[in-house]
């Protein structure tokens, strides 16, 4: 009996992950690669940053960490979008035009890297930390860079085509007029929501329901309701294993979740 567990265990083992043992998985133009902590640490560009106002955190955070734009390579081709997935099956869909701002001024994408000998606090109300990746911004205004462009717990980053052009079941009409508030809620849904949810079956993110399907959520919930769900989801409802965070007016600006809903309704009709 203990040989047979023990052979299963073994088999389990041969065939577990490459990045189970940590390592950061980068599959970008058709390789693949994995790092670990310590070789990204040790690389010359590594350098020491400061975040002010950490999204995760909410605090001021100090990190090591690499240019985001110097793993990805600043020639990068075959692909449009940066798909950056968490332990937890959140999945961010970062333009790679975001990435490649911060060279022309704009907001500075950087791979935080947590040394084990030197491991970062807990998440609020969590027991674990950010690390051992977690993708961070300095400057993140200047890009107008979202609060779910932020993973922590990053175990892989892919490079794939936009999320608009793998799923076209998620894009708004064409007829639609270009200053339609829908077309900005698409964009604000991708960057905002898409991590999470999918819509009409568009998306890879594991952590909420399709809001596409089977039903559209504004056709069971009134706009206010549906407002006040995403600024406070406990204030709406409640179940023992919530975890949809409250979007403020910082992290969602009010024309934006307008947009978003503006989106939602028309996906409801499409």
């Amino acid at each position: 009996m203990r040989k047979a567990l023990l052979s299963l265990v073994l088999t389990l083992l041969a065939i577990a992950p490459a990045h189970a043992d940590g390592s950061l998985s980068l599959s970008l133009s058709g390789s693949e690669r994995h790092l670990t902590a310590a070789e990204l640490l040790a690389r010359p560009d590594a350098a020491t940053i400061d975040i002010p106002d950490d999204v995760s955190y909410h605090r001021a955070m100090r990190y090591r960490a690499v240019p985001l734009l110097a793993l990805v390579g600043p020639s990068a081709s075959g692909f449009d979008t940066l798909e950056v997935r968490a332990a937890d099956g959140f999945v961010s869909q970062i333009p790679l035009a975001l990435v490649q701002d911060g060279a022309k001024g704009g907001s500075a994408a950087w791979l935080a890297v947590e040394d084990p000998s030197q491991p970062w606090p807990p998440l609020p109300g969590k027991e674990v930390s950010a690390g051992p990746f977690y993708v961070v911004w300095q400057h993140p205004e200047r890009s107008r860079v979202g609060t779910e462009q932020w993973p922590y717990q990053t175990v892989g980053i892919d490079g794939a085509q936009s999320p608009a052009y793998r799923w076209p079941q998620m894009q708004v009409a064409a007829a639609l007029p270009a200053d339609d508030p829908a077309r900005r809620g698409q964009a604000v849904f991708t960057a905002q929501c898409l991590p999470c949810h999918r819509i009409k079956g568009a998306g890879v993110g594991e952590l909420g329901p399709d809001l596409g399907q089977p039903m559209n959520p504004t056709q069971y919930l009134t706009r206010d309701g549906l407002r006040a769900l995403v600024r406070n989801p406990k204030a709406v409802r409640t179940w023992p294993r919530q975890i949809m965070p409250a979007f403020d007016e910082k992290a969602l600006p009010d024309a934006d979740l307008d947009a978003v809903i503006a989106y939602l309704a028309h996906m409801a009709g499409s």
